[in-house]
């Protein structure tokens, strides 16, 4: 897996993954445990979505 998170995006996914877990965890809907997926996409630096659109944030795996 090449890394295509990068940066400010990264940190993005972080953010929105811990909000939507806690979210989760203090009593907010089922579906906010979605969270999972940005927080692991953010601590990964890995995005399948990304892979797929041909998308890369991170400037270090450019070409």
């Amino acid at each position: 897996m090449k890394t295509n998170v990068g940066g400010i995006d990264k940190i993005l996914r972080i953010l929105v993954g811990i909000a939507l877990i806690a979210w989760a965890l203090f009593g907010g809907p089922v579906w906010a445990w979605i969270g999972i997926l940005p927080l692991a996409t953010g601590l990964m630096g890995w995005c399948p979505a990304y892979t797929l659109i041909g998308l890369n944030t991170c400037p270090l795996s450019k070409k």
